[in-house]
């Protein structure tokens, strides 16, 4: 069997640390990809949208949606799903 299928793994907090290593630090400047037309820059350069319920960011390449946010009093909901990466410079 293999190692990532065997009982030998952590739960999602394992996930923590490494995760607010990554979202501590200014993700405008990461490299996004789109996963549309495939077109990379940083997230700076993305056309931000405000009309929506919460903010809308599309490619300037293609315009396609690479980035949702959504925000309430205490929660916040990110899709990434038009993005195929993000590059996050440490």
């Amino acid at each position: 069997m293999d190692a990532e299928l065997t009982d030998d793994f952590q739960d999602g907090n394992a996930l923590a640390g490494p995760l607010l290593e990554i979202f501590a630090v200014d993700v405008t400047a990461a490299l996004g990809c789109c996963a549309h037309c495939g077109s990379t820059g940083p997230v700076a350069t993305l056309r931000v949208y405000r009309h929506a319920p919460g903010l809308v960011a599309r490619c300037p390449g293609c315009g396609e949606v690479m980035l949702r946010l959504v925000r309430s009093a205490h929660t916040a909901w990110l899709d990434l799903s038009g993005t195929t990466r993000l590059r996050i410079p440490l």
